[in-house]
Parts: structure tokens; sequence; C-alpha cells
């Protein structure tokens, strides 16, 4: 079966020897041919009367909507399913905190400075720690349950306020996070709105409290229960399956929710049962977004987490390596094809969460008071596995993929700590034009804009080259870190000012700030360079690209951003072309409002040289150029 390209030649060719199976790269192949109307974002199927499509010769809908509304309607639509996403994390995240905080399941706070932070920012008073998490908690999931018409009062602690005051002035603060998600499914049904102005407007709204709390809230909390990033050297690839250990893969984007599992299996009476099954113990293989985040605090757990290996398209290659010997799934990117690659390498998938319930997953619900149950039934299900497979299945882990030493670890609070505990250090180097500016590329990996990771991978080497510092987060940093952008190594392919900042601080020219929830964490390194300069974020010379975008929580991502005020480089267009008013407003109007914009190009070289403009013609601005 032909396959899909890959920027991760050795992917490939793993694949390529596996012809018998069945995978989304063999799958991308049969479906190149794309409905024109899906694209162009001009199909609605909300009433019987539909699906209508708008064409030249029929430009509205039976209902009388035209290609604006439809267009805006199914774009907010997808972002307000993918906001509820984000939003559903925090909301479990900040539940569980708080049930740690309860005293329920015997779970530690692994990072006290953490804590007092988020306790100083919403100005909670409180001596003991149990008492100052549940408190915390507790005002996270306050104002995500407001109603619509109630404000959520964290956006003004936590947002950069000059930021703060642009979203007041535009009306587009968001009232209770889960009210306003609820209320743009009824604005976007049948016979309601037809505005499309009005629905972007939305979507911004939408956009802001995905990025306040399902993204930068997520992190803080994670951070307060799992530990705060450190600055490591660690491995990635097919490399860190180890066929000596039984090997718990992990996929999703719920880090708490395997906080026991993480403390338990490095037991003396776990591993022992590990050694008797005849392995030296366990390891969790991080796949997808929660095994960037797993690397993003490895250096807490190096004793359990063996790296990772890969991105959402990378995972069914690692289950086809024969070395994984559980799936444990709690979030998406956990794609449906798994299921089969599972069955033919007979490993056991579990599912900690019904939203992401697979059809042949056991449902193990997780609940921190039920941690430790939940935690004994995974590794008996994983030793189970590990007895009944091994003999009657083939390993064949790749040696020469991924790299040993890839920089991980990076936050806004590491990298901070690591310049000397400012930000001075950059915005010199940025005054003396030795970095030129800030990309973050960002988001999914998808196997349509040229191929798995290839635009992510081709406009991160251009960007490089024109000496402008790369941050990455989410599964575009598992593809980059897998091609070898994240190892100090990289620093040859940078400009040659880029590269001696690089050479001279032992860093890579692109960082790994982890998994797609850690946009959350660019936005805090952002709006902190910005307040030491003084300025708006809209100012700065940094640009934000989602080269291979994928899926509805990418667009909510994507909002944010344009709240934020940044140019949003995407390869694929978000569905909106079929709208002139829609294209015209997230492409030119939206620049006076917010000061964001949108920015579609598929050739990596164009899209390059667009936000290397970009960041000139801010630093001529800014009288830095």
């Amino acid at each position: 079966m032909s396959i899909c390209k890959s920027a991760d030649c050795k992917l490939c060719e793993f694949l390529e020897s596996k012809s018998e199976l069945e995978t989304s790269f063999n799958r991308m192949e049969q479906q190149k041919s794309k409905c024109k109307f899906g694209t162009q974002g001009v199909c609605c199927k909300l009433c019987s009367n539909g699906p209508c499509k708008i064409t030249p010769n029929s430009p509205k809908g039976v209902c009388g909507a035209d290609a604006d509304t439809i267009v805006a309607r199914n774009f907010l639509r997808a972002v307000a399913a993918g906001s509820a996403c984000y939003l559903h994390i925090v909301e479990n995240t900040a539940r569980n905190l708080k049930n740690i905080g309860l005293g329920k399941g015997k779970l530690p706070i692994k990072s006290e400075e953490a804590l007092n932070r988020l306790a100083d920012t919403f100005e909670i008073l409180e001596e003991n720690t149990n008492t100052k998490a549940v408190k915390v908690a507790d005002k996270v999931l306050q104002d995500l349950y407001k109603p619509r018409y109630e404000k959520m009062e964290l956006v003004k602690e936590l947002a950069y306020s000059p930021r703060y005051r642009v979203w007041e002035k535009l009306n587009i603060l968001p009232g209770g996070a889960k009210s306003e998600v609820f209320d743009a499914l009824v604005k976007t049904s049948t016979n309601l709105n037809s505005d499309p102005i009005d629905m972007l407007l939305n979507a911004l709204n939408l956009g802001i409290s995905t990025g306040i709390y399902g993204l930068m809230l997520t992190n803080l909390l994670n951070d307060v229960m799992l530990g705060e990033p450190k600055i490591r050297q660690a491995k990635v690839g097919f490399k860190v399956i180890d066929p000596d250990y039984i090997n718990i893969m992990i996929t999703g984007h719920q880090h708490s929710h395997i906080m026991h599992l993480q403390e338990v299996l490095i037991s003396e009476e776990v591993k022992n049962k590990a050694i008797q099954a005849g392995a030296k113990g366990f390891r969790l293989v991080g796949c997808t977004c929660v095994g960037q985040d797993l690397q993003l605090r490895g250096e807490h757990y190096t004793e359990v987490f063996s790296g990772h290996a890969g991105n959402n398209y990378t995972s069914e290659a690692v289950l086809a390596t024969g070395g994984i010997d559980l799936v444990v799934s709690e979030f998406n990117c956990t794609i449906p094809g798994l299921e089969e690659v599972a069955e033919e390498y007979k490993v056991k998938m579990l599912c900690m969460d019904d939203v992401a319930k697979k059809k042949n997953a056991e449902y193990i619900p997780f609940s921190v008071e039920e941690s430790e149950e939940i935690s004994g039934k995974i590794i008996e299900e994983a030793l189970n596995s590990f007895k009944a497979r091994r003999d009657s299945v083939s390993i064949n882990i790749p040696s020469d993929h991924g790299h040993d030493d890839v920089i991980t670890g990076v936050s806004e609070g590491s990298l901070r700590e690591f310049l000397g505990g400012n930000w001075q250090a950059i915005i010199k180097l940025l005054a003396e034009g030795k970095i030129k500016g800030i990309a973050g590329v960002v988001g999914c990996s998808n196997l349509s804009a040229g191929g798995h990771d290839v635009a992510t991978v081709e406009l991160t080497k251009e960007l490089i080259k024109r000496d402008i510092l790369v941050l990455s987060a989410g599964c575009s940093s598992g593809g980059l870190e897998n091609v070898g952008l994240m190892s100090p190594s990289a620093a040859e392919l940078a400009g040659e000012n880029l590269k001696t900042v690089c050479k001279s601080l032992g860093i890579p020219p692109v960082l790994n700030f982890g998994p797609c929830l850690a946009i959350g964490r660019l936005e805090m390194v952002a709006s902190e360079i910005a307040t030491e300069l003084g300025v708006d974020i809209p100012k700065l010379p940094l640009v934000l690209s989602a080269p291979q975008w994928l899926e509805e929580q990418a667009l909510a991502d994507a909002s944010f951003g344009l709240a934020l005020g940044l140019p949003l480089h995407v390869a694929i267009s978000p569905f909106i072309d079929g709208s002139e008013i829609v294209t015209k407003t997230l492409k030119e109007t939206l620049v006076d409002l917010t000061g964001g914009s949108l920015l579609v190009e598929e050739d990596s070289i164009k899209a390059a040289d667009e936000l290397e403009k970009i960041i000139e013609d801010r630093r001529k601005a800014l009288g830095i150029n």
C-alpha cells in the first residue's frame, strides 16, 4: 500500500516495512479527493431541507442563509467544540487538585511554590497547603460555572492588562466559559444568528476563555500537582521503548489523571511484580500531548518515564513496533486507527474518560478518590498483557529513530530562570539583532499539508535560517524533536547570528514547550517580555504559526492567538474561503480591532517571507531595526 510523505524519514522506512499494516498514512492516500464545498465551508446540514451547498447558481440555502452566514456559523460551531474540549480538561484538572487538597487519594502537592503563586494571584490568604489548594481549585471552578451574563473574574487577574482593556472595549470578555460554549451552540443552530461579524467576535470571546483557562490555567494547576518543568536533555523517538520493560503507552491531554500511576509504578512491590513476570520493571511511554507533558516534567519522573515516542500520527507506528503492552487513553489525539493496530499486536486498551471511549477499550472512569484501585487495575492489565503477548508478537524497534539529546522542560519559568531570572537577555539579543524575532510554531500534526509534519518542519527550518528563534508547543513539537530540530546540533541549521547565540547558550534554535496546552505558556512569555518593554503584545516582533492545524481545538487556539493580536499563519485554510466577509474580516479587518490577522499560505518559503516581513516591520516600529 502507498503511504503519504513524512518529514520523519525513519518513520516512513518503518511503515514501508509493515506493508501488510493499514495506518492513517495509507488512508490519507485514499482520501486525497476533498469535497470543495466542505473545504470552503459552504455546506450546511443543520436542517432536513439540506444538506445545502452554496454555488454561483445557488447563492442561498433553502432557508435563505447565504455563504457568509453558513461559513461563520460553521466556524463558530467548530471553535465552540474546540473550546469545550479544553474547558473539559481544565475542569477535570481543577477537580483533581481540589480532591487532593481534600485528602482524597493520598496524593502529595508536588510544588508548593506553584501553588503559592496562584494563591497570591487569586488573592487567597491561607496558610494551610491543602486548604489553599482547595480554594485555588474552587476559584477556577466557580468561574467556569458562572452564567454567561456574569464575567469570569480570573481573566482580569491572569490576562496581560493592555490586552484586557482591548477585549473590554470590544465587548468580548467571556462570561462563564461553559455557558459561553452552550450559547455559541444555540447561536449557530437553525434559523438563529445570521450576522457573520457577531459570530466571529463570539469566536474571539471563546478564544479568550480557551487560552486563559484551558491553556494557561491547566498548566499552572498541573505544575502544582505534578511538579514544575526543569530544563534537561532527554531521549525521543522509537528508541525510548525498551523491550525489557512492561511498556504502557499514554495518550491524551490530562496528565493529572496518571499522577498516582507515576508514583506507584516505581514502588518496590510493583517493580517486583514486573520482575516476577520476566521484565525489569514498568515504563511509561509518552505519545501525543500527554506524552509531551510527561516529557516537560520528566525531571521528576526519570525512573518511570522512558521518553516521548511521537505525536498523534506516529502513535500507530509506535504500537506496530510490538514493544507496547498496554494503551491508557484519557482524551483526544487518540486516533481511532489505533484500535485496529492494537488488535493486530494484541495490545489491550484502557480508557479513563468516557469522552475518549474507544470501541474496543475497557472504560475505567478516573477519580482521585479511587486512584489507588485504578492504578492497581492498570498494573494488573499491563502484567497480564505482557505475559499473554510477548511470546506471540514480534518486536521490531528501530534503534536509530529519534535522538538522545533533545532539550526539554522549557516553560515560562524554567526559561526565565535559565536566562538569569528575567527577560533582559532576550530583549538585548533582539535589540542587537542577534535574534531577529520569535515565532511560535504550534499546534497539531496532520497528513495533508505536504505530508506528516512536512509543513511544520519546512517552515521551522526556514525561520531559524533567518535568525528567528522558534518556540513550539503541541504535536508540532513531537515532529520537530524527532527530526532533530530540538537538539543542540540543530544550531548548524540556523542563521549565523542565531547559530552563535545557540552555541554560546548550549541550546537548539527550536525550544520545546511541550503539549498544545503549553500555548498558554507562550502567552505568558509574550506578556512578560511585553511588560518589560512597556508595550502591548501586538507591538512585539513575535508571530504565530499553526502550519498543520488539525482539529476544532486548534481553531479555538487560533481564536486565542487572534485575540492576543498576533499574526497567525496556517498552511491550510480553516474552511472559510467560501465567504468574502469572513475571509476579509479575519485576514484584514481584525488588525484594526485586536491587532491580529490570519495568513493562509501553503508554501513554506512564502510563509516565512511574510512572517519575517511582519517581524521586520515590528522591529522598525520599536526602533530596533
